[in-house]
């Protein structure tokens, strides 16, 4: 069982940045596979990055790609994604997950859910 507690969203103009930080409980989290996912308002959650168990490879979706740093220490149970150069279409409730499967963009994939941190930009 993993428990996961996303921290550090809030409200910033466009070009401005943030760093969502998640905080996981238990002893495996180094075994795990972590992703932050994003939901707009009236739209379906879709995948925005994921990091391998180690920490050595990421992915992410193309939308974010060169703006997003997803990054992870294990030693503190704790996955960050630094956002920078926001745009006003990133506005979301942000999620951390943890999977069991590397490198996947599959929601399905992923077992243990935070609670959502919201995110706004302001244009």
């Amino acid at each position: 069982q993993v428990q996961l507690v996303e921290s550090g969203g809030g409200l910033v103009q466009a070009v401005g940045s943030l760093r969502l930080s998640c905080a996981a409980s238990g002893r495996t989290f180094s075994s795990y596979a972590m992703g932050w996912f994003r939901q707009a308002t009236g739209k379906e959650r879709e995948f925005v990055a994921t990091i391998y168990p180690s920490g050595g490879s990421t992915y992410y979706t193309n939308s974010v790609e060169g703006r997003f740093t997803v990054s992870r220490n294990n030693a503190k149970n704790t996955v960050y994604l630094q956002m920078n150069g926001l745009k006003p279409e990133d506005t979301a409730v942000y999620y951390c997950a943890a999977s069991s499967t590397i490198g996947t963009a599959n929601e399905a994939r992923y077992w243990y859910w935070g609670q959502g941190a919201q995110v706004t930009v302001s244009s």
